[in-house]
Formats: C-alpha cells, structure tokens, sequence
C-alpha cells in the first residue's frame, strides 16, 4: 500500500508541471478517495479473514469434542460386550448347575437296598449324598423360581412370603388374606393366591401338599372353637378342601395339619408380631418314592 502511494505521489509531480491546479486537486482528491477505498476493503478482508479463522477455530474444537465422544462410546460398547460375555457365562454355568432335573423312575424298594449296598465304600457314598443333594436343590429351586414368577402378579408381597427350606419349598400365607377375623372361613380374595398354587401343584404330580395353620397366642373359645389347636386345624381344613373341591387337586396328594400357636416366627407382645404369627404355610413336600430316585446309586458320579 506504501509502494502504491509513492507511485501516486510520483505521478501527481510528474504532471503537477502539465495541469491546471484545478485538475491537480481534483485528480489528488480522487487518487485519496481510492486509496481509502482500497484501505476499507482490506481492512474487511481482515475482518473476514478473522471471523473465517475463529469459525475455523470453533470448527476444531467441536471436532475435537466429537472425537472425545466417539472414543468414550466405543468404550462403553467394549465395557458392554464384556458384560454381555460375562453374563452369558454365568447363564451358561447356571443352566450346568441346575442340571437334568427328570425324575428317575426307579422302584423305592430296589433302590434303598442299592443304597445300602453303597455304605460299603465310603468314598462313593459320599458322592452319592453329594448328588441327591444338588438334585434336590436344583429341584426346589426350579419350584421356588417359578411359584415367585406365578405369584408375584397382583399379590400384596407382605401376604406372601416363598421359601426354600432344607428339602421342601413352603408358603407364608398371612391369615388377613386368606379368613374372616377370627374364623376358619376362606375369604373370596383367597381364591387369587390357591388358585395359582393349584396350577403350580398340578403341573408338579410328584408333590404332596401339606398345609398347616398357626395361630398368635391370644385365646379363643366359641361354640365352634374351644382353643388355638382347634382355629389352626380348621383353618388348615378350609384350605385343603377348597384345594381339593374348588382347584381339582387330588385329596391323596393333601395333608391337613395344626400347630396352634406354637413355633411362632416372632414374639407375640405387640399386635404386628401377632399379625406375623397367624398365617397358613402351604408346604410342598416330594413324595418318599421320588426322595429315594434321588438316592438311585445308578446315579452317582463316577
């Protein structure tokens, strides 16, 4: 921009001798017009330039943003497949453990002589105990899973408590639930619980059902009751022929029994404890012949 000005200033002497001083400061005034013409365009130019370089910027660091994003998503794609592996490992190791859970049908008498043969050697025994055992956990737990899975739909869960105890699967079932206030008969709001536990017995032939009832230690004595050990049975009984008469259940495969207010889970000193202990337990027992198929010696691993 100095070179071009040198160049005008030149050029306005060289003919400063040739023209007039009108001529002279016209030409000088349009010569600077142009040159503050050509000033202001540069100087946009920059200021382009500048905004061009700042977007470029901006450009960059969202890049760079972006970039960070990806790699912390294929991160957490490799951390997920991971996971995913682990998890189908553990699935696969648990479909091991719960095994082939068909029952043998080996006849109970055969199979405790064969039983008794095994004392013999130690060692196999052993083996043999470790076996029924597994198997009858994998059992129980197959029940438990799927009586939870039955019964958790619509369900209060404080009315219903699923446990797996030693050999046998039972059910807590609160005595709000299932009778009127101090009394044996069945409430229609029983039918939602028996009758799935119906669907669950029948699907299961080789189980029996044992009911029993429990009371709280507060007496009773009616025309119909004389005490604890009366209310626990009759209501045990209730259970059992709306088992039989309403859900089809074959009576040979029921048990009716009372425990009154004995073996109670907590103390009986406040009202919610005496809540606690008045229940029905439902308990699903494997028939014996089916307890002795688990002990089948054909059966021990090697």
């Amino acid at each position: 921009m100095r070179i071009l000005f040198l160049v005008s200033l030149a050029l306005m002497v060289s003919f400063s001798s040739c023209v007039s001083k009108k001529q002279y400061d016209e030409l000088q005034a349009s010569t600077a017009a142009k040159l503050d013409a050509q000033q202001q365009a540069i100087s946009k130019h920059n200021q382009e330039i500048n905004r061009y370089a700042e977007r470029l910027a901006e450009c960059e660091r969202r890049e760079a943003v972006v970039i960070t994003r990806v790699e912390n998503a294929e991160s957490q794609i490799r951390n997920r497949d991971e996971q995913i592996t682990d998890l189908r490992k553990q699935r696969d190791q648990q479909v091991t453990q719960v095994g082939d859970l068909t029952v043998l049908s080996q006849g109970a008498n055969q199979n405790i002589n064969n039983t008794l043969k095994q004392l013999e050697g130690k060692d196999k025994y052993i083996r043999l105990l470790q076996n029924a055992k597994s198997k009858a956990d994998s059992i129980n737990l197959a029940l438990a899973v799927n009586l939870k899975s039955v019964l958790r739909d619509g369900i209060n869960d404080q009315d219903v408590d699923i446990k797996v105890d030693k050999t046998v699967v039972y059910i807590n079932l609160s005595d709000k639930m299932l009778y009127k206030s101090g009394s044996y008969e069945i409430t229609s709001r029983a039918g939602e619980v028996l009758e799935k536990i119906a669907a669950i017995a029948k699907s299961r032939p080789n189980l029996d059902l044992m009911v029993e009832g429990y009371t709280d230690n507060v007496s009773i004595n009616t025309n119909c009751i004389k005490d604890n050990w009366d209310l626990s049975v009759l209501r045990s009984t209730s259970v059992v022929k709306a088992l039989q008469n309403t859900y089809g259940i074959d009576p040979n495969r029921l048990i009716a029994s009372g425990r009154g207010e004995y073996n109670a889970l907590v103390g009986n000193d406040t009202a919610e404890g005496r809540s606690t202990n008045r229940r029905t337990r439902i308990i699903l027992l494997p028939k014996l012949n089916q307890f002795y198929d688990l002990l089948d010696p054909k059966q021990v691993p090697e």
